[in-house]
């Protein structure tokens, strides 16, 4: 599997170099339609009513058939609906588990300290725009079990941090040095945050266009949120050495072209994503956090694509995409104080795609949690068991 896996050169977004139309198939040659900074839509191109009613029954049709089972969903709704109130929102393991220092808390992950390790414990808080949105039923375990998936799926390609899993919320790393550096790699125009590439570089383009190869566009942290940045800049300021760098940049790519592959085999785009990379003791480029999870990732549906996209329609996603457009329509979430609660049934709609995606992607049932034992609880004790055992 190894050998079929081509470390590709390194091709980097500038955000600085104009971005032009020659570089595009002449496929992609159509004019790009105005768009609202401010706020936008879920189909820019649909204006009545009626219009929407009849993109979301196709949306419902397509993804129906990528589904095949409905009752699955109907199955799932159910527990998904109950589980509303018992989302794993906030994490305390450094008071209910020997040993454990400090939290960091994150946008998603709580992280702990215990010696040479770090307990992760993906909670279900789902973040988008530097800001945290909602809780989403079973949101964590569906992140900690697609992550270590693809972890184990990728070893031919990257070394990880992982030592082990001892909760479906839970996953314990290696500590290493964490570059502060994301590489987010993309291969079509999309998106609605301040850093992605439709909102930076729309001008010339069309939105969902595939570009003519997948780009690498790193970012790094700026006071509370992520800013774009070159390599030279990466390397000057001393995030990364220029070696770390182009090591870390081709396991980025090669890590999107097999995710790419493997997705497309089950129905899916692998739309863009985002790497996170750490140095460890020995000197290793080890890859760390997540893996082509829902929250890190766009995930298109893929035979609706081509039709949608020349009907001027935003693809069917199987991520949290929809759910930004809904803020974006409805608030300005960069600047309002205040933002509006998510609709439950968007927040259930959420949960039920994130499942949908696992077992799409795993070929694998998604195990629901017991709820005998409140979930601290038995995240709590099974950390403190498996912390004993590393000892």
């Amino acid at each position: 599997m190894a050998e079929s896996i081509r470390l590709n050169p390194t091709k980097t977004f500038n955000p600085r170099i104009p971005f032009t139309n020659h570089t595009l198939p002449s496929i992609y040659s159509f004019k790009t339609k105005s768009k609202s900074k401010k706020f936008a839509s879920i189909s820019a191109s649909v204006s009545s009513s009626q219009s929407q009613s009849q993109s979301q029954d196709q949306q419902r049709l397509s993804l129906d058939s990528l589904i095949g089972n409905s009752s699955r969903k109907d199955e799932l709704f159910g527990s998904i609906r109950s589980s509303l109130p018992h989302c794993l929102s906030e994490t305390n393991l450094h008071l209910t588990v020997p040993g454990l220092k400090s939290k960091t808390r994150g946008k998603v992950r709580d992280i702990y300290e215990s010696g040479d390790y770090l307990v992760l414990v993906t909670t279900d808080r789902q973040s988008a725009f530097d800001r945290i949105l909602a809780s989403i039923p079973f949101k964590g375990q569906v992140l900690n079990e697609t992550s270590l998936w693809w972890f184990e799926k990728t070893r031919h390609i990257t070394s990880n941090a992982i030592i082990s899993s001892p909760d479906k919320n839970v996953t314990i790393a290696k500590k290493c040095s964490v570059f502060p550096v994301e590489f987010v790699v993309r291969s079509y125009v999309t998106g609605s945050t301040d850093t992605s590439l439709w909102t930076v570089y729309n001008k010339g383009l069309v939105k969902n266009q595939k570009l003519p190869a997948n780009i690498l566009t790193p970012t790094t942290k700026a006071a509370d949120h992520d800013v774009p940045v070159t390599p030279d800049e990466i390397v000057q300021r001393g995030l990364m050495t220029q070696a770390d760098y182009d090591e870390a940049s081709r396991k980025a790519l090669s890590l999107f072209e097999y995710g790419q592959s493997v997705a497309l085999e089950h129905g899916l785009i692998l739309v863009d994503t985002k790497y996170e990379f750490g140095k460890a003791d020995d000197g290793s480029v080890l890859l760390i956090d997540e893996v082509h999870t829902p929250d890190s990732s766009r995930y298109w549906i893929a035979h609706s694509y081509e039709e949608r996209f020349h009907s001027s329609l935003e693809p069917e996603n199987v991520d949290k995409e929809f759910l930004r457009l809904w803020f974006k329509d409805h608030c300005n979430p960069y600047e309002d104080e205040v933002l509006p609660d998510a609709p439950e049934d968007l927040v259930c709609e959420l949960a039920w795609r994130y499942i949908f995606l696992y077992e799409k992607i795993t070929n694998s049932k998604f195990e629901m949690p017991r709820m005998e034992e409140p979930i601290h609880d038995r995240i709590s004790r099974n950390v403190a068991r498996a912390l004993s055992s590393l000892q």
